[in-house]
């Protein structure tokens, strides 16, 4: 079982922001968006290049590269190019700090 990961102050992370953290060898980013925290892989599902830098428009982070949109909340694919939606991971607050776990392998 995987342990949480301390990602850092749930003040650091502001509204419409994210970081991009390392959970167990995996890139994963953690968005603000209207007050709750949502965490997914950083990787478009169409080139499996990191997809954090993108723009968000609503819940969806939109690919810098070539347009695919997934959403924040759930991973799921939007928009081709990608046809593949992306890992979403669990992420909490607790005691004032961020916390986020890789659960894939539970």
């Amino acid at each position: 079982m995987t342990d949480w990961l301390d990602v850092g102050a749930e003040s650091d992370l502001h509204e419409g922001e994210n970081i991009v953290i390392d959970v167990d060898g995996v890139d994963v980013a953690i968005y603000r968006l209207d007050g709750q925290l949502y965490a997914i892989e950083d990787v478009c599902s169409h080139d499996g290049a990191e997809i954090a830098s993108g723009e968000l428009e609503g819940d969806e982070i939109i690919c810098p590269r070539h347009g695919a949109r997934f959403c924040i909340k759930t991973g799921e694919v939007k928009c081709a190019p990608a046809y593949e939606n992306i890992d979403t991971f669990p992420v909490q607050i607790k005691d004032g700090r961020i916390k986020v776990k890789d659960d894939r392998w539970d």
